[in-house]
């Protein structure tokens, strides 16, 4: 485990157990770390904002700021499961880690019995994939971050006729079709919207530029008429 993703599964884990205490040496022993280098992993976290406070004393430890954490969910273990598998559908598309944190923040929100609960009900629920099925790819996090925040994207891209070029596209969203996951973007290059195919980009970086605020509508393009499916909050 890296250190970025230390530092990520050490704000989890103290939210999950908020407001109760973890001790550096509990903490360094379940990341396979020393306690000093936990000790320090606090002290970043703290410098970049995270609510972290510390309990001197015998039974002290460290605990995350109430506000970060979740109140009492009465999720049902049915409830629970159906995002659990809507979870683990998603796995390569846009946001799946963010949905796994959300699922994990859900569950130590549930009561100790009903989360139990939804763990044994998962146990009995199983996804399959034929041999002929061909994962897509990932979407890559900085295109994810570029479309949270708009920020423009270089990219190498290989078109259809094979031929790769360099340019520069402010991100409008992101597309789902039978070839995988598009970006639809403005492109600065042909001064134009344009459809991106993740799988032919072979360079990306995240620059930071901030690009305009565009709609899907303006970056409409007189190409075949698909069925659109919005995605929904409820």
């Amino acid at each position: 485990m890296n250190r970025t993703d230390r530092l990520y599964a050490i704000v989890e884990e103290l939210r999950a157990v908020s407001p109760r205490l973890r001790t550096a040496r509990e903490l360094a022993a379940r990341h396979g770390v020393s306690v000093r280098t936990v000790e320090r992993d606090i002290s970043a976290l703290q410098q970049s904002g995270v609510p972290i406070y510390a309990d001197v004393g015998r039974r002290g430890g460290y605990a995350l700021e109430k506000s970060m954490s979740l109140p009492p969910l009465n999720f049902t273990a049915a409830e629970a499961v159906a995002l659990a598998v809507a979870v683990a559908r998603a796995d390569g598309g846009p946001f799946a880690a963010a949905g796994q944190s959300a699922l994990r923040k859900i569950l130590a929100a549930m009561s100790r019995q009903n989360a139990d609960a939804a763990r044994q009900l998962a146990q009995r629920v199983r996804l399959l994939e034929g041999p002929e099925e061909v994962a897509p790819m990932p979407v890559p996090p900085e295109v994810e971050l570029a479309v949270v925040a708009r920020r423009v994207l270089r990219i190498e891209y290989l078109d259809r006729a094979g031929v790769l070029s360099e340019r520069e596209v402010e991100p409008v969203a992101l597309l789902h079709g039978s070839k995988g996951w598009y970006l639809l973007a403005w492109c600065l290059l042909r001064d134009e919207p344009r459809n991106f195919r993740l799988d032919r980009m072979k360079g990306i970086v995240l620059t930071e530029r901030i690009g305009p605020e565009r709609s899907i509508e303006m970056c409409s393009r007189d190409e075949p008429v698909y069925e659109v499916r919005m995605v929904s909050l409820g």
